[in-house]
């Protein structure tokens, strides 16, 4: 902590007469040697008043409060430290917004949501000061479980986000879930309708951002939450057979994609496209005789399904735009490898993938999953090949994030038109030629090509 901050708070002790303790996750944290800029207090008396009575010492910080809540905030240099009256509170069964009443500090720390988050520690003079420890949660931290302070089933019920919360440490810690709190967690789905989709997705993509995604779907999966949250993944799962013939668990294919892809990148907008780059195929899949299983147009109807979830969940648009392209043409790239990779094609993935490629071709190389290691050695000298074609048609015809060479303005001077469809057929037959390779990507062979078509096809426009 500060030595500053530590200074404030140890003076406005003294001049309000209340205790002060840091708790949580702070706590939590230097037991595990991890950093963390956010710093909880637990105040035994008026939490506000303390805040202004420290932030004075701090030069007179800004205080942002919550009455209702008991609670107040200061930000100082790097540090947001929140302070909170000991408290009690009492849920009521259509709101995860309890009654809160003043209590003590023991009250106040079995309402936390697990035991390694209910340790406190004095804030003193003294660096070293001592851990207060009602729950067991310097044992659990050393065998790494996750135990709620009070029966689970309370706890979920009363808050269900903490359901989430659960997954989200147990894959950004490596912890393992306590088998009580776990099963809990399963009885108390029917919690989640109080929650909203906003508090929701905050905690799925800190789940999407940990070190171990796979794990944390896996437990979601597991435990009920991803069907609630997702039930187009639970779809996914399993594997139809007709005449001997099955396709592979696409669920399964799906959380391999999510590993190979976490160990690539820790962009969550990439590691969500992988996690739902399948997730059209159960509404596509047909079987045909002495051909097997088809999924054609999976990436289509992904990119659709994907926007809808969005929507649902109330994502950004530029999550939503980002993740839908890239399921929309996560294929594209592995079509390419199939045959001898032509300019044009690659032309054609430049132009719609934009700024995007790069990110593709990482999604690309997860989606290769097989564990034949002939079929891996070539599909990564193909998936190799494609890059360094995408490279040298880049270089060549610099057509990542096109703009045409002519704008419209021009076209409609040298065709003599108003604004209309025409303008746009011509825009497009203008495009088609620049990704077939019929005319360079400059201005020069742009104005040419439009005075040939002007001379030819004016009558037809």
């Amino acid at each position: 902590m500060n030595h500053i901050l530590r200074a404030a708070i140890i003076k406005a002790e003294k001049e309000t007469g209340n205790r002060c303790y840091v708790v949580g996750g702070y706590v939590r944290n230097i037991l595990l040697n991890r950093t963390s800029p956010d710093i909880d207090f637990v105040v035994v008396g008026d939490s506000i008043e303390f805040a202004g009575v420290c932030a004075g010492y701090l030069g007179n910080r800004k205080v942002l409060s919550f009455p209702r809540f008991k609670t107040a905030r200061i930000n100082y240099k790097e540090i947001s430290a929140e302070f909170v009256s000991a408290r009690s509170e009492k849920y009521h069964p259509d709101s995860r917004k309890p009654e809160i009443s003043e209590s003590t500090l023991e009250e106040d720390l079995k309402r936390r949501d697990f035991t390694i988050n209910s340790l406190a520690a004095r804030v003193t003079e003294n660096t070293e000061s001592e851990l207060i420890d009602c729950f067991g949660g310097v044992a659990d931290l050393g065998k790494k479980i996750l135990r709620t302070p009070i029966d689970p089933v309370e706890t979920y019920s009363d808050d269900p986000l903490r359901m989430f919360r659960c997954v989200r440490f147990a894959a950004q810690l490596g912890f393992r879930i306590e088998k009580n709190s776990f099963s809990a967690i399963s009885s108390n789905l029917h919690r989640i309708g109080i929650l909203s989709p906003e508090r929701i997705s905050e905690e799925f993509f800190k789940i999407m951002s940990s070190d171990n995604p796979v794990k944390g779907i896996w437990l979601m999966y597991r435990s009920g939450l991803l069907g609630e949250v997702f039930p187009e993944l639970i779809e996914l799962k399993g594997i139809e057979e007709r005449n001997g013939s099955g396709h592979k668990d696409i669920f399964i294919h799906t959380l391999k994609v999510l590993y190979n892809i976490s160990r690539m990148t820790q962009k969550k907008e990439l590691r969500i496209a992988a996690l739902m780059h399948d997730i059209g195929k159960p509404q596509v899949k047909y079987y045909k005789k002495n051909q097997g299983w088809s999924f054609h147009g999976h990436d289509d109807r992904g990119a659709e399904i994907f926007e809808t979830i969005a929507n649902r969940l109330k994502w950004s648009n530029s999550i939503r735009n980002y993740v839908s392209k890239m399921i929309r043409l996560h294929h594209r790239p592995i079509s390419l490898t199939r045959d001898e990779v032509s300019d044009s094609g690659v032309r054609r993935l430049l132009f719609e993938g934009g700024s995007e490629v790069d990110d593709l071709m990482i999604l690309c190389r997860a989606d290769i999953t097989t564990a034949n290691k002939n079929k891996l050695a070539r599909y990564l000298e193909n998936y190799d090949r494609l890059k360094e074609k995408i490279i040298s048609v880049e270089e060549k015809d610099r057509l990542r994030n096109f703009k045409p060479p002519v704008n419209g303005g021009e076209i409609m001077k040298l065709f003599d038109l108003t604004e209309g469809p025409a303008v746009g057929r011509i825009k497009n037959a203008l495009l088609e030629a620049v990704l077939s390779g019929n005319i360079e990507n400059n201005r020069e062979s742009a104005v040419a090509f439009l005075e040939k078509m002007r001379k030819t096809e004016a009558d037809k426009l």
